[in-house]
């Protein structure tokens, strides 16, 4: 357990991970404090050297009484990082955190080298949180803590997760009146929206499909259009993405931040050897399709089954492509695959793949071995399929 004394008040840090590792600083939201990234950091450990703060009110940091600013925030992460021996490091802010990574960004440039801003904003109503902390000065935390976890978590995860949105209220409750009241004064009067156009280091947004509180439309939009080559990854979830999505988080900041370089470049050299094979068997059109409907959902598994299925086994020199193709046919015939099976009786009878001939005796071949049930559903798929493409002739 480490503190760093800044302007009287001691902030609390945890370093840990491979001293050869890049550093990367992580940031919490207001209400929560480092073990908000507790489910992510095992994921990032394999690639950085992390760096956890406890923002002052919140956690084991003290908790002064009077209004916080962002400025003085970041100059409480840079303090830290004076104290940790580490002269620069990319740093990933969620919501308030993001919003102290822009400060940081602007106020002490050389000390960063990327920003992740996820599910943040640089502008936020003002009357709205001025509500809010009069709220909490009046009335405690308690007073607004179901209000904070339901805009931090999805209806279904929360309702799926008891255990985390009670953890979450928890916290919430027993931080210092003080210490929320504080940060949501930085909150409120941050002067961002006119300065990120200065930021000058690489940058990635992150916003979350389900996020009610700084959403793509009207905030992550904004960040993306003002910081020079930001880019932007959706992921899952809602809020608190560190909770609800870290296998999507993480991957994001793996590759945003290229602590996994030489894996990707190897990932990126098969895709495009699986992309070869597959526009070969499956044509340009049907492929260019596939790759226009991907989503942030979908995205991963288009590029592994690329890689692997494309790349590694079509690419194999054992077998040619007319062979692994009525390889397919009958597979997907016994597995009842109808959709992958019109898919490769298309563009194997358009691309020259194999005969009609083949093809019914494929099907012949299926009746015995896996059940004339499944032959007959095949034989009538693959006629719609060549119904269509007589009548398209």
């Amino acid at each position: 357990m480490a503190f760093t004394l800044c302007d009287g008040v001691r902030l609390h840090w945890r370093l840990e991970g491979a001293a050869d590792r890049p550093v990367l600083v992580l940031l919490n939201s207001i209400g929560t404090d480092m073990g908000l990234w507790d489910r992510t950091v095992p994921l990032l450990l394999p690639a950085f050297r992390l760096l956890r703060i406890d923002a002052r009110g919140h956690g084991g940091s003290d908790a002064p009484d009077g209004d916080y600013s962002l400025a003085m925030l970041a100059a409480d992460v840079v303090a830290i990082m004076d104290d940790a021996g580490l002269p620069h490091a990319a740093v990933a802010g969620v919501s308030l955190g993001g919003m102290v990574a822009m400060q940081i960004a602007l106020n002490h440039p050389a000390r960063v080298t990327a920003l992740a801003l996820i599910c943040t904003s640089a502008t936020m109503d003002p009357a709205a949180w001025t509500a809010r902390i009069d709220t909490v000065r009046q009335q405690g935390t308690a007073a607004i803590a179901d209000m904070a976890v339901g805009r931090f978590l999805s209806p279904g995860f929360a309702e799926g997760h008891p255990e985390v949105a009670d953890s979450l209220r928890d916290g919430i409750v027993r931080q210092a009146d003080t210490g929320y009241a504080g940060a949501g004064a930085a909150i409120r009067d941050m002067g961002l929206v006119d300065r990120i156009v200065a930021i000058a280091v690489p940058t990635l947004v992150v916003t979350a499909m389900l996020d009610v509180s700084t959403p793509y439309a009207g905030h992550g939009e904004h960040l993306i259009a003002a910081i020079p080559g930001a880019r932007h990854v959706g992921i899952d979830g809602a809020h608190l993405p560190p909770i609800e999505a870290p296998d999507g988080l993480a991957t994001a900041l793996r590759r945003f931040l290229r602590a996994d370089e030489a894996v990707e470049a190897a990932a990126d050299t098969l895709f495009e050897a699986g992309l070869v094979n597959r526009r070969r068997v499956l044509g340009d059109a049907w492929v260019e399709r596939s790759l226009d409907r991907r989503t942030s959902l979908t995205a991963d598994f288009q590029a592994m089954i690329t890689r692997i299925a494309w790349g590694e086994i079509w690419g194999r020199p054992g077998l040619d492509d007319r062979t692994r193709r009525l390889i397919v046919l009958a597979i997907t015939c016994a597995l009842g695959r109808w959709e992958e099976f019109a898919l490769h009786v298309r563009a194997g009878l358009t691309q020259g793949g194999f005969t009609r001939d083949e093809l019914k005796e494929v099907l012949m071949q299926a009746a015995i071995y896996a059940g004339v049930p499944a032959a007959n559903t095949g034989f009538a798929e693959a006629q719609k399929i060549i119904d269509m493409l007589e009548q398209d002739a």
